[in-house]
């Protein structure tokens, strides 16, 4: 079946109303307004699920997981357009006034993604697209990313079933198409000059090469044919290997091949010099819409960028405090230089050791969380290795399934355990309690496990709340009997001076016109991290504009609430309610949040 079928069959099967006027259905007696606003929220997760399959698998909703439709069309551009304008539509005919606060926060969160998600279609980003908004600190981004994290099994993906397998090669038919679109809205970037930075061409050309093939046997997509589950009869993994054998290469590792290939002789030539948006066409306008995006506030560049300096002077205050402290006798500096550099913070030998001593951690950690913590989540947790495709990327959390079906894992990179640093930027226990317990496993199982949350709240994600509850959960290592070491308590404040130093260069990089090599030289100047670590952050925001704001803003607008209602409740404050008040409604825009968490501290004022 060809793509265009696959998306003609997905229109007809969803019964958009761009393509087919279907009769109103008359609603029975006592349908009340909030079960209209249900229902609405009901169809908008059904529609995305349908126009975004791979974000229904992760979801662990399979019924479109032989689904990968084309999303470099401007024919999915206008679908989703119409999508988006309808149920605006739709959600104005309430009355927000007469909702329960609940409903108020669904609301507000639906009418911002909207209003967020339609603004965002009036951008040319799709002449970027391994670059855009939405996808991954990795160069290689979207598509061909999620296509690589799926295809070795042991995922979102199921392997359990002969169903399951074709429906996973049905699939992968689609990625010579998106792949072919890709390359195309690339030209077109470059003739509208909307071009990536060189710098950024050249890390995705390996990328991509490392994921060719023409040996399906030898490629990462061979794995689940590697381990067919019992239940499966022999003559059908026999048939199953064939089809892998004769499909992978022509769908999967060509169509790598060409993006490498037109990425590094058509691309890579006329890449831009310049490191920032500044530097394209309508540039203004596509970073505020950035800065937007990734930190659900109006906050202006020019605001953000103050605060930055501010936060960069008062945690450097707090690191030379720390320093003394140990007693080392020299500059922050030297002190930075030591630390990349001592062997006593590089005691590793292998990888397992690596993953041991986060493990360890999580240990030290438990018996101390039900303090904090009134809910915890039932999904399983695992501490993972990054894969060998994915080492130059950060330490990230992927989420488990909303059923616990399988766990959040923590994939952290180790490119040679024997450099691997426990303090240098980012510091083991800081690390830890960000990407993994309590920060995004706590808040993306909570979250998920709420069934009571309409589905577009419940797996919705919004990185200033998420990014920002990950740093703030940074600050809880005393409270959680870690940072006993000087040196673990001087590497936090590291990594919390990184997320603020990026205030500054993000927006130096993209408003300012500060270059690659500037903003690299800034974070050395402040941050305890290696040349080459600097390099790739640098190179992380110039392929995410805007991303790296969520945290810091995030962070302070959740520390500003904990310090706010600890002095308007006095006595009454209770850290884990607030902790669980915080989370159990997922993640919203701070906006969003802030109303609902000032319902909840005058709820507790009332209570008297």
């Amino acid at each position: 079946m060809s793509l265009r079928v696959l998306t003609l069959f997905l229109l007809v099967l969803v019964g958009a109303s761009s393509v087919v006027a279907q009769p109103r259905r008359p609603r029975p007696q006592g349908y009340t307004q909030s079960a209209q606003l249900a229902a609405l929220f009901e169809r908008y997760w059904e529609r995305s699920n349908q126009l975004f399959p791979l974000q229904a698998t992760g979801q662990g909703d399979h019924r479109y997981d032989y689904l990968l439709p084309n999303d470099q069309t401007q024919a999915f551009r206008d679908t989703l357009r119409q999508f988006y304008q309808r149920s605006l539509g739709q959600l104005r005919r309430f009355d927000r006034g007469t909702l329960s606060d609940q409903e108020r926060v669904s609301y507000d969160t639906f009418r911002y993604r909207l209003q967020t998600d339609l603004a965002g279609l009036q951008l040319n980003n799709w002449m970027m697209p391994l670059s855009s908004l939405g996808g991954s600190p990795l160069m290689m981004s979207g598509v061909p990313l999620a296509l690589a994290q799926l295809g070795p099994g042991g995922g979102p993906q199921p392997f359990r079933t002969t169903q399951d397998y074709e429906r996973w090669l049905l699939r992968l038919r689609g990625f010579p198409a998106w792949t072919d679109s890709a390359i195309n809205n690339f030209r077109r970037g470059l003739r509208a000059g909307v071009v990536l930075p060189r710098a950024l061409v050249l890390k995705m050309v390996p990328q991509f090469r490392s994921l060719a093939f023409t040996d399906a046997s030898k490629s990462l997509f061979y794995g689940p044919v590697q381990r067919f589950p019992v239940r499966i009869p022999v003559a059908e993994r026999q048939r199953l290997t064939a089809a892998f054998q004769r499909q992978l290469p022509a769908d999967v590792g060509a169509p790598y091949q060409r993006l490498a290939d037109f990425l590094e002789k058509e691309y890579l030539p006329r890449a831009r010099l310049t490191s920032g948006l500044a530097a394209l066409p309508g540039a203004p306008a596509r970073y505020i819409y950035s800065v937007h995006y990734w930190t659900t506030t109006d906050r202006s560049p020019a605001d953000i960028y103050e605060t930055g300096l501010a936060e960069v002077r008062r945690i450097r205050a707090e690191m030379e405090r720390v320093k003394r402290q140990i007693a080392f006798r020299g500059s922050l500096t030297q002190y930075f230089s030591f630390v990349n550099t001592a062997p006593q913070f590089q005691p590793f030998k292998t990888d397992a050791e690596v993953l041991a001593a986060f493990r360890a951690i999580q240990a030290r950690i438990a018996p101390q969380l039900p303090q904090y913590f009134g809910r915890m989540p039932r999904t399983g947790f695992e501490v993972r290795g990054l894969e060998a495709h994915r080492t130059a990327a950060p330490a990230q959390y992927s989420r488990g399934a909303a059923d616990a079906s399988w766990p959040g894992i923590f994939y952290v990179p180790i490119a040679d355990a024997n450099s691997y640093n426990t303090v240098a930027n980012p510091a083991m226990e800081a690390l830890f309690l960000h990407e993994a317990i309590p920060g995004h496993h706590y808040q993306v199982s909570l979250q998920q496990e709420n069934t009571e949350l309409p589905k577009f709240r419940r797996f919705g994600s919004y990185s200033a709340m998420g990014e920002g509850w990950a740093l703030y959960c940074e600050s809880l290592g005393d409270e959680l009997g870690l940072y006993t070491d000087p040196n673990q308590r001087l590497g936090a404040l590291g990594t919390e001076m990184l997320r603020a130093a990026r205030l500054v260069v993000d927006v130096g990089l993209h408003a300012r016109r500060l270059t690659r090599d500037q903003a690299i030289k800034y974070l050395l100047d402040n941050v305890p991290i290696s040349e080459a670590n600097a390099a790739a952050e640098v190179e992380r925001y110039m392929a995410l504009p805007g991303q790296a704001l969520a945290y810091k803003v995030g962070q302070l607008k959740i520390q500003e609430l904990r310090d706010r209602y600890r002095l308007q409740l006095g006595p009454r404050f209770d850290l884990r309610a607030f902790h669980d008040e915080l989370l159990k409604d997922g993640m919203l825009p701070l906006e969003v949040l802030e109303r609902k968490m000032n319902t909840w501290a005058l709820r507790i004022r009332n209570a008297e």
